[in-house]
């Protein structure tokens, strides 16, 4: 039996070891027994689903981003990984994903459960639940389609879409929200990430960065003295868009995070959302153009999406001032991220490395310096969150920093292993002559602007 051949049975061996169906518990399908038990579920529900849509609609907003940072002749391409991401990403969640990231923890490490939604996972309460995780996935999977764009062949991609939606997020987001190790951290509350600045968007970029690595950079981005080349998209227009779709579905990723729709903090939520956003987008702007005397807008974009990142772990437990503060250090922060990796010869497209990955890591820290001690982790009734601003003193802080190097770590690991095993196996990268074609005309046979561009380097 070839290698290969073993590898994949093992792997088939432990899934299924894990994923033991349960019928110990006592699924409700219909939900009578949920709202027999609780009355106001409805709206619940109702608001969770919601936001969830909302989330959904962001795959949007990544596509507009993602096409107008890049070249015509790559349109189609984004567009169909884009795509891909739910189609593939959904399959792979509901096989053994989900179970994966809620199911009963064995170890802190992983969880285990049914495959398929089945047995006491067919349940009005964990179907909600496996939709709103499924939307995070999503939205974790799609950010690496930017960083690696206009060279990585769709058909690895398929491979990358399947492996972080079947394995990779739903780990790493086990030993966050799913009773893992990291959420029972002996320091302050354990580690704290409200929605998701880790378990989504670090997890994203750096496995985006991994994927940067292996490939290389683009065709004509550095001259043989090494400096960078800028390689303008086409369309700043469609980047514009897109963020304004991903700022307005932001309202759900984060005040949707309460899982609550009786928890009126968020208000509090959506502001700090609003300011953060607002103020890194001014901080980039700013910090440009001190270094070019340039207005540049694709950067401030980049900006406004840093500073979404960044609250998005810290948006439940901070005061305006502070959203603004956190907002302001993420737009310096993208600046010196895009600047840096192209010195380091990192061929990052779009900036997604630099706004979800390291402005990720920021968020994750971020929580423990400016909780204010005046929510909790997800409900009323738990402790709650302090940061060192606030007299809490390091623990809390010290857990942020611990989850935020196990993610880094974790997702930049399992980037680099796969794209590298995949590289020597089938190759990852078209060849030079179907980069400067076009992945569209190469990959998918024609051009999402047929009759509107003509081809250049």
């Amino acid at each position: 039996m070839r290698k290969k051949h073993v590898v994949v049975l093992l792997l088939l061996v432990m899934i299924l070891g894990l994923a033991v169906v349960s019928l110990a518990g006592e699924p409700d399908p219909t939900g009578a027994k949920t709202l027999a038990e609780n009355p106001q579920a409805p709206v619940d529900y109702v608001w969770i689903l919601v936001c969830g849509f909302l989330v959904m609609i962001m795959q949007a907003g990544f596509a507009m981003v993602e096409t107008g940072f890049c070249r015509a002749k790559n349109a189609m391409n984004l567009m169909a990984k884009n795509t891909i991401d739910f189609v593939i990403g959904s399959l792979a969640f509901f096989v053994i994903g989900y179970t994966f990231l809620k199911g009963a923890d064995v170890g802190g490490l992983i969880g285990s459960g049914p495959l398929f939604l089945g047995g006491e996972q067919y349940d009005v309460g964990k179907y909600l639940d496996f939709f709103w995780q499924l939307v995070f996935c999503a939205t974790a999977a799609t950010i690496v389609s930017g960083a690696v764009a206009e060279r990585l062949k769709f058909s690895t991609y398929l491979i990358y879409s399947a492996v972080i939606s079947l394995f990779v997020y739903p780990v790493y987001a086990h030993w966050v929200w799913g009773g893992g190790w990291l959420s029972k951290l002996s320091f302050g509350m354990g580690h704290l990430d409200f929605a998701g600045s880790g378990v989504v968007h670090t997890v994203g970029g750096m496995f985006g960065l991994a994927g940067a690595i292996v490939l290389g950079p683009r065709f004509g981005k550095f001259s043989k003295d090494g400096k960078p080349n800028a390689i303008p998209g086409h369309s700043i227009t469609l980047a514009a868009l897109g963020v304004f779709i991903l700022w307005f579905g932001w309202f759900g990723f984060n005040p949707g995070s309460t899982f609550n729709a009786h928890h009126l903090r968020i208000s509090v939520i959506a502001v700090n959302t609003l300011l953060a956003a607002s103020a890194a987008g001014f901080a980039a702007l700013m910090v440009v153009f001190m270094k070019t005397k340039i207005y540049d807008v694709g950067m401030m974009l980049n900006g406004i999406l840093a500073g979404l990142v960044a609250i998005t772990a810290p948006c439940a437990w901070v005061e305006a001032w502070a959203a603004v503060v956190i907002g302001l250090i993420a737009g310096v922060i993208v600046v010196v991220g895009v600047y840096g990796l192209e010195g380091l010869k990192v061929d990052d497209p779009v900036g997604a490395v630099s706004v979800h990955g390291f402005n990720g890591l920021w968020g994750l820290i971020s929580v423990g310096i400016f909780a204010d001690g005046a929510y909790g982790n997800y409900s009323t009734d738990a402790p709650f969150a302090t940061g060192l601003l606030y007299g809490g003193g390091a623990g809390q802080l010290i857990a942020q920093v611990i989850g935020a190097c196990a993610c880094a770590l974790w997702a930049f690991i399992c980037g680099y292993i796969l794209f590298k095993i995949m590289d020597v196996i089938v190759g990852i990268r078209v060849s030079p002559h179907e980069e400067i074609s076009g992945l569209d005309e190469v990959e998918h046979g024609g051009s999402a602007y047929p009759d509107f561009y003509s081809r250049k380097i």
